[in-house]
């Protein structure tokens, strides 16, 4: 893993296919080219997704076993509680049942959801200090980042925030189940929750292309201090597409963190952008 501070400039350019979290490479919109998905596995975000319709309504739920057995490897040689383990096996399984109805994501095999949906947003708790901060998971579709990091991290306060209400249900019939005290969902237009509402961090994956993200949160950028994206291994290309934006509006790149995920899975980086309601504190 490396950590590149502030002050580094993103190497390659030009807008194109930049890939992100999960499977696939971005186009235009920052979905995934594959299946129609967003690149983290889960249905393109958008309000007339039809989600009534489960394309994995006939694929077999892993055990608890199953799914603990699998966040051992993929967390192999990593520092983190066994009880963690386990809260993230319970709410695997919730996923994944919950995929039997609604289309929370295309990733169901245990060692790809464990690397690509837990560990990749459980390491986002490595790079940034969540203690006593609040935290926006914009988009999260079925609960990703937001759920994992809530229970790795009970001192933070996770706001898990999604534009359709199926899956905001869903979020929280499994917050309730799994009794996650720092967490809440919210239906509801990201520009439309945030000016109303003011955070430490606000956490995007698989939403849309850097430069897209900035412009979604124009209206509101003095609400947030940091701006978190999760990005796959083509995350220059996309920040220097957006750098001219960025920088119009208020945003600047401060940190850019890259890690693999186990098995082969591909590369991950996370971009830290200071928001403009952060610059100056």
């Amino acid at each position: 893993m490396s950590l590149f501070e502030d002050g580094k400039r993103p190497a390659g350019g030009g807008e194109g296919a930049a890939g992100a979290p999960g499977d696939g490479a971005e186009g235009p919109a920052g979905k995934s080219e594959s299946a129609g998905e967003t690149p983290d596995g889960s249905a393109a975000r958008r309000d007339d997704d039809p989600d009534d319709v489960a394309a994995h309504a006939n694929t077999p739920v892993p055990s608890l076993d199953e799914l603990r057995a699998a966040l051992e490897w993929a967390f192999a040689g990593e520092e983190i509680e066994g009880a963690v383990l386990e809260r993230f096996a319970e709410h695997a399984r919730l996923v994944l049942a919950g995929n039997q109805r609604l289309n929370l994501t295309a990733i169901v095999e245990p060692r790809e959801v464990a690397a690509k949906h837990y560990l990749d947003s459980w390491r986002t708790t490595r790079l940034l200090p969540l203690g006593g901060r609040s935290l926006l998971d914009l988009g999260t579709g079925g609960g990703f980042p937001g759920l994992p990091i809530a229970l790795a991290e009970p001192q933070a306060r996770v706001v898990l925030l999604d534009s359709r209400t199926k899956r905001v249900e869903f979020v929280k019939e499994t917050i309730q189940a799994l009794g996650v005290r720092n967490a809440s969902a919210v239906a509801e237009r990201a520009e439309d929750h945030l000016a109303r509402n003011k955070y430490d961090i606000v956490l995007v994956r698989a939403v849309s292309s850097v430069r897209e993200n900035v412009r979604l949160l124009r209206k509101v950028r003095h609400s947030h201090k940091d701006l978190v994206m999760l990005k796959g291994p083509s995350w220059s290309r996309e920040a220097r597409a957006a750098e001219r934006e960025a920088e119009r509006l208020g945003f600047r790149l401060d940190t850019v963190w890259e890690h693999k995920l186990p098995g082969e899975m591909g590369d991950r980086a996370f971009l830290v952008y200071r928001a403009p309601g952060g610059q100056g504190l």
